[in-house]
C-alpha cells in the first residue's frame, strides 16, 4: 500500500500486467484479507478502493488466460463476499489440521535429518500430538533436540571451534525428549487459550469407582476405540455434567479422564465469557468451540457452570440478557458438534438446581454424574493419595482417620493432611535451628528421620472442620433423587407398559 491517493491500486494493477506479460504465471497474495476486507466493515477508504481494484482486474482476465490468481488467509471470513463468488476466488481449499497419518508424514519429514534412539516410537508421538499444525511439530522436533543438546552441555567445550567426536556419537534424540518437548510446545492456534492435557491421573483421586468408569465409557472410549461405536452405529455422548458438593473432586475428575485419554483440556471459567460489550459474549462462546475443533480430540471443562447457564428468564435486573444470550449460543454449539470432531463437553456445578433444563436433555449434557461425599473407603483412598508422596510414620492409622473423618468432603481430607505436613515441617525446622544454635534437645537423635507422625495428626484434626453441612448434603440428595424418578421411566414402562402386554399376548419378554 501507499500513502499517495492512487498508488496501491498502481501497484496492484502493475503486478497483474507484470504476470500476463510473463505468462504462464501465478500471481501469489498472502495475507490476502489485509487488502480484500469486506467493505461495509472497513472504515478506511483506501482499503475500499484496493478491492474494488482487485475484482475488476480479476473479473479483466481473459478466460484463455494463462495467469492464476492464488490468495492465502487464515481469516477466510472476512475477505470482502464479492470476490469469493465463480469467475474470481471460485475454487476454496481448506488447508486445516492434519491427522494422525498427516502428523506423522510431517514428523519423518523434520526428524530425517536428526540422529534418533532405534527404539524412538515416531507414531505415538504423532498419536499424542492432537491439533498440531505443520509449524508446532517443527518446533517439536527442534525442541526435542534442545533437550538433547542440554543434556551434554556439561561436556561440551563452548571456547572451543569443535566439538568431540565422541560426544557427538553419543547424542541421540529419544522419547525421553520428546517427552519433554511435549510439556512446552503447545497447538500454535491455542496458545492465547488455556490448553493442556493435565498431569492429573486416576491415582491422585480417591474413591469414585463407579464415577470413574462411567466417565472412561463416555469419554475415554470414543477416543480409543472409535471402530467400536462405528461397529454399532452409535453416535458417543457429548456431555457430562458432574453436580454435587463443593470440594468432592469435580475438577480433578475432568482433568484425570482428558489426561488418561490424552485429549487437549481447555478449562473455561464461566464469568471469562462474560463482557459489557453487546454481542462479545456470544462471539467468545463461539470462539471457544472453534478452537476445541481445531485441537480435537478435545475435553471443554465448564467451571461453575451455573454462572453462565443460569435458567432462561430469571435473570432480575439483566436488561441485556446477556446470560440468556450466552445460554442460547451454548447450546446451539452444543447441537452443532460435528460426530466426526470427538469432542466432549463437561460442566461442573454445585448448583444443579438452577441449571436451564434445555442443557440437560439427551445430546447435549445427558449424563449427568452425582460426585457424593466420600464414604469410609473412599476417604481412606483419598488419604493414601494424599500422603502418597510423603514421609508417613509407620504408627499413623489411616483407617481410624478415615472413621473419625466421616461428613469430610475431599478438599476437607486434603486441608487436614497439609496442615498435619505443616506442623511436622514447623517441628523439623525448630530442631535445625536449635542444632545450629549448639542446643541439641534431649531424646533427639543427631540422624533422625522427618516423617508425619501421629501427634502432628492430632493436632491437625483439632482444627479440622466440615465445609459440607448435612442440610447441603440432603438438598443434593434430593436432586438426586428427583433425577432418578424423572430419568426411571423404563422402570415404570416395565412395571406397566409391558406388563400389559405380558396379559394381553401372554409373552413376558421383549423378544421377537
Amino acid at each position: 500500500m501507499s500513502k499517495m491517493a492512487g498508488e496501491s491500486e498502481k501497484n496492484l494493477r502493475n503486478a497483474f500486467e507484470e504476470a500476463e506479460k510473463h505468462a504462464p504465471s501465478i500471481i501469489f497474495i498472502d495475507e490476502i484479507d489485509s487488502i480484500a476486507p469486506k467493505r461495509e466493515k472497513t472504515n478506511g477508504e483506501v482499503e475500499k478502493r484496493i478491492v474494488s481494484q482487485l475484482l475488476t482486474l480479476m473479473d479483466g482476465l481473459k478466460s484463455r488466460g494463462h495467469v492464476m490468481v492464488i490468495g492465502a488467509t487464515n481469516r477466510p471470513n472476512s475477505i470482502d463476499p464479492a470476490s469469493r463468488r465463480f469467475g474470481r476466488f471460485d475454487k476454496e481449499i481448506d488447508i486445516g489440521v492434519p491427522d494422525e497419518v498427516g502428523r506423522l508424514e510431517v514428523l519423518r519429514i523434520h526428524t530425517k535429518n536428526m540422529k534418533l534412539e532405534e527404539d524412538l516410537n515416531i507414531e505415538k508421538v504423532a498419536k499424542e500430538t492432537h491439533g498440531f499444525v505443520g509449524a508446532d511439530l517443527a518446533a517439536l522436533c527442534t525442541e526435542a533436540a534442545m533437550q538433547c543438546i542440554r543434556e551434554k552441555m556439561h561436556l561440551i567445550d563452548l571456547e572451543a571451534d569443535t566439538i568431540d567426536a565422541e560426544i557427538l556419537n553419543s547424542m541421540n534424540v529419544t522419547n525421553q525428549h520428546f517427552r519433554a518437548a511435549l510439556e512446552t510446545v503447545n497447538p500454535s492456534s491455542l496458545r492465547e487459550t488455556i490448553v493442556e492435557v493435565p498431569n492429573v491421573n486416576w491415582e491422585d483421586i480417591g474413591g469414585l469407582e463407579t464415577v470413574k468408569r462411567e466417565l472412561q465409557e463416555t469419554v475415554q472410549y470414543p477416543v480409543e476405540h472409535p471402530e467400536m461405536f462405528e461397529k454399532f452405529g452409535m453416535s458417543p455422548s457429548r456431555g457430562v455434567l458432574f453436580y454435587g458438593p463443593p470440594g468432592c473432586g469435580k475438577t480433578l475428575m475432568a482433568k484425570a479422564i482428558a489426561n488418561e485419554c490424552q485429549a487437549n483440556f481447555i478449562s473455561i471459567k464461566g464469568p471469562e465469557l462474560l463482557t459489557m460489550w453487546f454481542g462479545e459474549s456470544e462471539a467468545n462462546v463461539r470462539d471457544v468451540f472453534d478452537k476445541a475443533r481445531q485441537s480435537a480430540p478435545c475435553v471443554l471443562f465448564f467451571d461453575e457452570l451455573d454462572s453462565i447457564a443460569i435458567q432462561r428468564g430469571s435473570s432480575v435486573g439483566d436488561a441485556g440478557g446477556a446470560a440468556d444470550r450466552i445460554l442460547n449460543q451454548l447450546l446451539t454449539e452444543m447441537d452443532g458438534l460435528s460426530a466426526k470432531k470427538t469432542i466432549f463437553v463437561i460442566g461442573a456445578t454445585n448448583r444443579p438446581d438452577i441449571i436451564d433444563p434445555a442443557l440437560l436433555r439427551p445430546g447435549r449434557l445427558d449424563q449427568l454424574i452425582y460426585i457424593p461425599l466420600p464414604d469410609k473407603n473412599s476417604r481412606l483412598q483419598i488419604f493414601k493419595a494424599c500422603l502418597r508422596k510423603s514421609p508417613v510414620s509407620k504408627d499413623v492409622n489411616l483407617e481410624a482417620l478415615a472413621k473419625f473423618t466421616e461428613g469430610f468432603s475431599g478438599a476437607d481430607i486434603t486441608e487436614v493432611c497439609q496442615r498435619a505436613c505443616k506442623y511436622a515441617i514447623r517441628e523439623e525446622i525448630e530442631k535445625l535451628i536449635k542444632r545450629e544454635e549448639g542446643k541439641n534437645p534431649e531424646g533427639v537423635e543427631e540422624n533422625g528421620v522427618a516423617e508425619i507422625k501421629v501427634e502432628h495428626f492430632e493436632e491437625s484434626m483439632k482444627h479440622a472442620r466440615k465445609s459440607v453441612s448435612d442440610d447441603d448434603v440432603f438438598k443434593y440428595w434430593a436432586f438426586a433423587q428427583n433425577f432418578q424418578q424423572l430419568s426411571g421411566f423404563g422402570s415404570e414402562f416395565r412395571r406397566n407398559g409391558v406388563a400389559a402386554a405380558d396379559d394381553e399376548n401372554g409373552d413376558d419378554n421383549l423378544h421377537d
